[in-house]
């Protein structure tokens, strides 16, 4: 059996294991140990203000549990966080990924692929995009994370929602960006602060315990 094979194998069990613990209700909501605007408000040398919230219809279309928009600010630079969280994930459902969304607002992908973010418990992988609208360049981070695991990859991030749906009933999860200015020094400046973000909406799930 080759491992393509052993994969499907894999997805087809887990999706069963899904479809029978959303049928019998075994699917448990996990509120988060602390709310988003627990995130820090200062970030190293940022400083954080909560953005306007979203318009209704963007919220509704997100179908968010909870989330958070603010700006950071470090003199003349600005860093843009936005993490939305999901309590109870189902069947069929996946978080809305910023590659399907930015280019809806006008953004152009000119470059896109993986980078590598170091966080307190060592480095994980992260989406690293950047953009063009209307002679403006913007770098995007983003990724999925969940209270025991960051990942890249939205195919991953579906995998793992089928194994703890089978395995606990649990399919909570959130995504998170970062998009600043692309500017000399922004990538690192955005790496940097991906870490941080990333310890801080784990404090959020509860240090994944």
């Amino acid at each position: 059996m080759t491992p393509l094979m052993r994969f499907g194998i894999t997805v087809v069990l887990l999706s069963g294991a899904l479809a029978v613990s959303g049928s019998n209700g075994l699917r448990k909501p996990q509120p988060l140990a602390r709310p988003l605007s627990d995130i820090a408000v200062r970030i190293g040398d940022w400083m954080g203000t909560d953005d306007t919230p979203l318009p209704d219809r963007i919220v509704a279309s997100l179908a968010p549990t909870s989330y958070i928009t603010r700006t950071y600010r470090n003199g003349a630079q600005e860093m843009d966080l936005f993490v939305a969280h999901y309590a109870n994930q189902r069947a069929g459902e996946s978080m809305h990924s910023p590659k399907y969304c930015m280019p809806g607002g006008g953004w152009e992908m000119l470059d896109s692929g993986k980078t590598s973010v170091a966080t307190n418990r060592g480095r994980v992988d992260v989406n690293n995009y950047v953009l063009y609208r209307a002679g403006d360049r913007m770098r995007m981070l983003y990724w999925y994370q969940g209270p025991h695991r960051v990942v890249a990859s939205e195919y991953t991030a579906k995998i793992y929602l089928l194994w703890d749906a089978a395995r606990s009933g649990q399919t909570a999860g959130s995504i998170v960006r970062i998009t600043t200015a692309e500017r000399p020094g922004a990538f690192e400046r955005a790496l940097d602060f991906a870490g941080h973000v990333i310890s801080e909406v784990e404090r959020c799930f509860g240090d994944g315990t």
